[in-house]
Formats: C-alpha cells, sequence, structure tokens
C-alpha cells in the first residue's frame, strides 16, 4: 500500500494525474471540489471520496470507513 498526494494547482491537473494514478486506488479529495461544476460532476462520477475538512470528526470517520473496507477489499 501506499499514499500519493497531489496539491494541483489547476483544474487541468486533474486530467493527468489519471495518468498516474495506479487501478485499484482509492481516490480522497476535499469536500469543496464536489462544488466546482462539470469538475465535481466528474469526480463524483469516477468514485472520489469526499472529506469534510470543517467537521473534523465526520472526515475521520469517512477516511477510517474507506481504510477498513480498503483493507478488506484490498485495494490502495
Amino acid at each position: 500500500p501506499f499514499v500519493i498526494v497531489c496539491n494541483h494547482q489547476a483544474s487541468l491537473d486533474l486530467m493527468g494525474m489519471v495518468e498516474v494514478i495506479p487501478e485499484r486506488c482509492v481516490p480522497i479529495a476535499k469536500r469543496e471540489l464536489l462544488y466546482l461544476g462539470t469538475v465535481g460532476w466528474a469526480c463524483w462520477l469516477s468514485g472520489i471520496i469526499f472529506i469534510d475538512r470543517h467537521r473534523r470528526d465526520a472526515a475521520i470517520e469517512v477516511i477510517s470507513h474507506t481504510a477498513r473496507t480498503m483493507q478488506r477489499e484490498n485495494v490502495r
């Protein structure tokens, strides 16, 4: 297992990241991206898991649930 951290500077960076992210990878993004029009829709449709950074407890719960699922299903 590994973690890839992407600090993109523009919405076009997402297209480049798609090329380097390995198969069976679980993407997690800040919830604010969900509200970026077509970019948000594309993220949601591609299965990105969103965390709300303003609600710490909820974010921790989402990440913990995701980690358990990743272990169970043997994904990155």
